[in-house]
């Protein structure tokens, strides 16, 4: 994959596909581009496809930097200006979704369309998390989050496996090379601390709110918003109810059973999804 300099570090990502306006993947905590492995090839079909690796996770650098929503922005930011991206249209899964939704927000006129899957639609409240993810965020927010992710590198040794029981070894192995020591896991730690639930941290449900104003504000730009069956936590039924009632210009598409990790449960339902409504809204054609 090649890579990109961007403020003191660089970005790897990959870049393949039809000579059209750019269609941008964005992957969330604790996965890479590799999530979007088997949604590519299909996409590639008919559009330009680039995949980055988010700085401080898959082939990325991995620089001194705390690792917020806002330094990823930052990072983010910065790759899109390296790469000359002009009229992006962005596709996002958990926090990948919301560095979309940011940057469209922070840059109006700039994104043609977003495509989103599991990710913060709105800020949330600890109540609307199912008990069980309740309690873990708990966790990795207390000093023994550091034990949790650190040291014990919970999100890969046991989240991953856990949702997505058919992930192969291989893959795994993957989701492991960039995390081999307890300092390489910062970024997953601190981006279990960003969850915007009940109004913390502050400057994160600012970005939300704000992201979210402009969802519903942006009339004339196309957005899809993917769900997976059973419809829980970021993906509610609630959560995205409010969303189709809120956000201007939304397709709200299922693409079957999946857990939150769609991009490894349902890859070409997601890929025949995007590249559907990608022609639908000609977004392709306007390059």
């Amino acid at each position: 994959m090649p890579t990109v300099d961007v403020i003191d570090s660089f970005i790897s990502y990959s870049d393949a596909g039809a000579d059209t306006r750019p269609v941008v993947f964005l992957h969330g905590n604790p996965t890479s581009s590799h999530l979007w492995r088997n949604v590519l090839p299909v996409v590639r079909e008919h559009a330009r496809c680039l995949a980055p690796d988010l700085i401080g996770m898959g082939a990325s650098g991995k620089p001194d930097i705390a690792y917020r929503l806002g330094d990823h922005a930052r990072y983010l930011d910065a790759w899109f200006d390296a790469l000359e991206l002009t009229d992006p249209i962005l596709v996002g899964h958990d926090w990948g979704g919301t560095l979309a939704m940011d940057f469209a927000a922070r840059h109006p006129g700039r994104v043609a369309g977003i495509a989103v899957i599991e990710t913060f639609l709105r800020p949330l409240t600890w109540s609307e998390l199912p008990a069980r993810s309740a309690e873990m965020f708990r966790l990795f927010r207390s000093p023994a989050g550091e034990q949790a992710v650190l040291n014990e590198n919970k999100f890969i040794e046991y989240n991953l496996p856990t949702l997505v029981p058919a992930l192969s070894e291989a893959d795994l192995d993957a989701y492991r090379a960039p995390y081999p020591t307890p300092a390489s896991r910062a970024p997953m730690l601190a981006w279990a601390r960003e969850f915007p639930l009940d109004g913390e941290p502050a400057d994160v449900v600012a970005r939300v709110n704000a992201y979210g104003e402009w969802m519903a504000a942006s009339a004339g730009v196309p957005k899809l918003l993917m769900t997976v069956e059973p419809a829980v936590g970021l993906g509610s039924a609630e959560v995205i109810e409010w969303a189709a009632r809120t956000f201007a210009d939304i397709e709200v598409e299922s693409v079957g059973p999946g857990s939150h990790h769609a991009p490894e449960d349902q890859p070409e339902a997601i890929a025949k999804s995007v590249a559907g409504w990608l022609h639908r809204h000609g977004l392709l054609d306007r390059a």
